[in-house]
């Protein structure tokens, strides 16, 4: 009894102090492109779930994914105004009694028969609306920034506390900045 539970806090104090084996989030490919008066974001993450994720997501828990997307324009004299912000929910779930893992965003949804498609398409991110083309001035340089991030806020009231305190609980990418000057659209002759 004594031995279990040694062996028991023993595994409990290494889980908030040992360093883990999680893999961030990767940025692949990422660009703004105009259409019409907007600004649409497409971009592509790979991830992979650890492994108490990956439990947890198929013991019924939902993970709640935020796409974050910000635009700057750089002072040289003050700090760099924040022209834009933009965040993007996103589920994912699994099904049990249909043995389908399901991405939502909002009242949306899809199912997929494997997690490696139901990643791949949450990593998916394209022709998201971000920017209004009055938002910004033609000609005018600024650096755009996205990432993706496992959000703690959307995860049930006893699992925050690990995602806190937990290293493999933490999953996210790097911000990923990149340059971005507009450009008025070229209009069709008629």
């Amino acid at each position: 009894m004594k031995t279990s539970l040694r062996r028991l806090l023993a595994a409990l104090a290494l889980s908030f102090v040992a360093p883990t084996s999680a893999q961030p989030i990767h940025v692949n490919n990422v660009g703004l492109e105009i259409a019409e008066t907007r600004y649409f974001l497409n971009a592509d993450f790979r991830l992979d779930l650890t492994a108490p994720l990956l439990e947890a997501l198929n013991n019924g828990v939902s993970l709640g994914f935020l796409v974050e997307f910000q635009l700057t324009r750089p002072r040289w004299y003050w700090f760099d105004e924040k022209t834009a912000s933009e965040k993007l929910e996103l589920r994912l779930s699994y099904l049990p009694l249909a043995q389908q893992y399901r991405l939502s965003s909002g009242t949306l949804h899809q199912n997929f028969p494997t997690l490696a498609e139901a990643l791949e398409a949450l990593g998916r991110v394209h022709g998201w609306p971000v920017l209004g083309q009055d938002q910004v001035d033609n000609g005018r340089a600024y650096v755009a920034a996205v990432r993706l991030r496992l959000d703690p806020a959307q995860l049930p009231t006893p699992f925050r506390v690990s995602a806190v305190t937990n290293r493999e609980w933490t999953v996210t990418s790097d911000w990923k900045r990149f340059p971005f000057t507009p450009l008025a659209p070229v209009q069709e002759a008629r």
